[in-house]
């Protein structure tokens, strides 16, 4: 009898077997990606995406989203007088197109390895009132040294129009570049992400940024996703918290990114199969 198995010598040997089992995230669409868009990453650590979505798209956004809002955080990072939504994905479907949407995941093919996972899925609503939240970067949970190409990226989406005044997202241009200790001063340039409804910031997980000061009369409705290298833990345990039943509902780009998907040679197998079987035939 003839051994069909292939000869493994080391790990990588095992690449096409599990892993390539069903079609990967990434690398479709990195013609897409726009060289002028990874040149500002690369020099400012971060990029502002404007009008992705028509004021259609965000009025239903807002309309479908505002009964959701629950009360405001618990501490001084979520915000005093600031509403959250965890758990999206499992609660409305009308923020999946922000999630896949293929100018961001043009961006992510570029950047992180194919299965990227979504690490985490928010709606953020900002009161009048709000202090500006402490600056951090994304990844800096991730305990390897800086400096270092980012672990992770991440979007903010305007569904209100950010304004100085209301909040918008700040940033630290340059800073993804910071060093272990390098903390920001008061003198570090900083910039409020002022852009229209239906437009995206798009950063790098170790770019110093951080909610604005809510100056305004009126709230700042936003929506974030950020998404990490598929070696790494999530933030959010979407495969804990989301339902089979929206698994199979949601795009295939976005079940890869929940997790349903294999990082080579084998990290997040399920019974020594690929995580889809888990789920039998599926239409999206």
């Amino acid at each position: 009898m003839t051994d069909l198995s292939p000869e493994v010598r080391t790990l990588q040997d095992l690449s096409g077997d599990l892993a390539r089992t069903h079609r990967a995230t990434g690398g479709a669409r990195e013609a897409g990606a726009a060289q002028a868009d990874l040149d500002a990453l690369a020099r400012d650590g971060y990029v502002i995406l404007p009008d992705l979505l028509t004021e259609a798209e965000c009025e239903q956004i807002r309309t479908e989203i505002t009964p959701l809002l629950g009360p405001a955080g618990r501490n001084a990072f979520e915000g005093h007088r600031t509403q959250r939504i965890y758990s999206v994905l499992g609660k409305t479907r009308v923020v999946d197109r922000l999630v896949d949407h293929p100018r961001v995941l043009a961006l992510l093919d570029a950047l992180l390895q194919p299965n990227y996972l979504l690490s985490q899925l928010q709606i953020i609503n900002i009161h009048p009132g709000e202090d500006a939240q402490l600056l951090h970067p994304d990844d800096g949970m991730y305990p390897v040294p800086r400096p270092r190409a980012a672990l992770s990226a991440a979007t903010v989406w305007a569904i209100d129009e950010f304004t100085e005044e209301n909040g918008a997202t700040v940033v630290l241009p340059g800073s993804h570049r910071w060093p272990d200790g390098r903390f920001p001063a008061e003198d570090d340039h900083r910039v409020a992400a002022v852009m229209p409804a239906g437009s995206c910031v798009f950063f790098l997980g170790t770019l110093w940024h951080g909610g604005g000061a809510n100056r305004s009369g009126a709230p700042r409705l936003a929506a974030t996703a950020q998404y990490c290298e598929p070696w790494l833990r999530t933030q959010e345990a979407f495969t804990l918290s989301t339902d089979r039943d929206v698994v199979c509902e949601v795009s295939e780009d976005i079940r890869r990114m929940l997790g349903y998907s294999i990082h080579p040679p084998f990290i997040g197998m399920v019974n020594g199969m690929h995580p889809k079987r888990l789920l039998g035939p599926v239409t999206s």
